[in-house]
């Protein structure tokens, strides 16, 4: 049996990013980015106006209220440079600012004296003071040319999908997502939820739950299948796993003690090399991994629910990280809200719930800690993590606190709640 430490080093020892590929904008979206993007324009690309009103010259000093201007010319967004020779300009949100004019007074703070034959204001007045640059957007105030405005590791998520699109970048560098088979063994489940139960039978719940926190991680799923407690048909499926292209082959149960525990021999049977069996953790010890012979990661998770769920978020999910190029996940520290014990000197992973109490952000340990439940599941938001050391908490003691999923946060509207 190995420590945390040791088993998620051996794991990112194997888990080396995948190859650099360029993708498309539209492609890229959800991928992590294996390459910097510096920025090859300014943006805004030009001096515009924050609103729809009149660009006037301010010359470095303020221009009163009660000012008038002839309207000598209007610009609207899409016009192309224009030059002014005095006077106001009639000018709308987002329009190129008139060379010679430095700022904008909006539409509301100006009084019409007099329209032209088409209805246009011809000459106003100013009903408040105007400053030396109000209401325009500079040229490169939100990015100049040769910013570095995205770093490597940074997935490619809307936000960065609209700077990315508003400096005309149509393609990055990014890395692919790793491709992932379920493999759930035992002949008790159950995956039909229409077919009534037999004595001794379960339904299948870490199939359906294991395939959509990968999908949540961002990888995507090859395939997956239940199979019984017989070798053989265990390694026909994997066979189809890899032969679905699998990078990652994740199975639920058959890796404890029991006589029906086959897993790990079946492993060695085809060439894997089994790097660990067995962590110190709780829930989720009986833990497996292993390097396949033909290079794909292969972790076995205990069958029950929550040992699955926990291996799955700290091992499994960890090598999902660093095969896409992000860098290793750090928790958050906060105080506990109860005091906690624990019996067995092992590293725990706790269902738990972030609370918002007086103002700040505490982690209460959930009722239902027993691998076998599920239910917990629906109200916790977050995992606590008791080091292996610590034995005894008290209210107030920090603690190290990760959201459910290692592509996800804290959601604060739970937290609010």
């Amino acid at each position: 049996m190995v420590d945390y430490g040791t088993a998620l080093a051996l794991i990112l020892r194997e888990a080396a990013p995948f190859a650099v590929e360029r993708r498309t904008l539209a492609e890229a979206g959800g991928l992590v980015l294996a390459e910097a993007v510096v920025a090859d324009a300014d943006l805004p690309p030009f001096d515009n106006s924050a609103m729809d009103g009149f660009a006037l010259r301010a010359e470095g000093k303020a221009v009163a209220a009660g000012a008038e201007f002839e309207v000598a010319g209007a610009q609207v967004a899409g016009d192309e440079a224009a030059r002014a020779d005095g006077g106001a300009w009639e000018i709308m949100t987002g329009a190129r600012m008139p060379e010679g004019l430095d700022s904008v007074v909006p539409v509301e703070r100006v009084e019409v004296l007099a329209r032209d034959g088409k209805g246009r204001p011809a000459r106003i007045r100013l009903s408040a003071d105007v400053q030396p640059g109000d209401n325009v957007r500079l040229r490169g105030q939100d990015v100049e040319r040769g910013t570095t405005v995205l770093q490597p590791g940074r997935p490619v998520d809307s936000a960065a999908v609209m700077v990315l699109a508003s400096l005309g970048v149509d393609s990055v560098a990014v890395r692919r997502r790793p491709r992932v088979a379920v493999l759930n063994t035992g002949r008790e489940l159950v995956d039909d939820p229409r077919r009534p139960l037999a004595s001794g039978e379960i339904r299948n719940s870490n199939g359906p739950f294991v395939s959509a926190r990968v999908d949540a991680a961002g990888a995507e799923l090859v395939l997956r299948e239940t199979v019984t407690d017989e070798p053989a048909d265990f390694l026909a499926a994997l066979a189809r796993a890899l032969a679905a292209g699998a990078d990652v082959v994740l199975s639920t149960g058959a890796v404890s003690m029991g006589r029906h525990d086959f897993v790990p021999d079946a492993l060695r049977g085809i060439g894997a090399d089994i790097r660990f069996h067995k962590v110190a953790i709780r829930p989720g010890r009986p833990l497996l991994f292993a390097r396949l012979a033909g290079g794909q990661l292969y972790f076995g998770l205990p069958g029950n629910p929550a040992s699955a769920a926990v291996g799955l978020r700290f091992f499994a999910e960890a090598a999902l990280r660093a095969l896409t190029g992000l860098a290793p996940e750090r928790p958050l520290r906060m105080p506990l809200a109860a005091p906690w014990r624990k019996r067995a000197e092992l590293r725990f992973h706790l269902k738990g719930r972030v609370e918002l109490a007086d103002g700040a952000l505490r982690a209460r340990v959930l009722h239902g800690q027993e691998s076998f439940k599920v239910q917990p599941l629906l109200v916790a938001n977050a995992w606590i993590v008791v080091p292996a050391e610590s034995m005894a908490l008290e209210a107030g003691d920090m603690v190290d606190v990760y959201a459910p999923g290692h592509a996800e946060g804290l959601k604060i509207e739970e937290v609010m709640q």
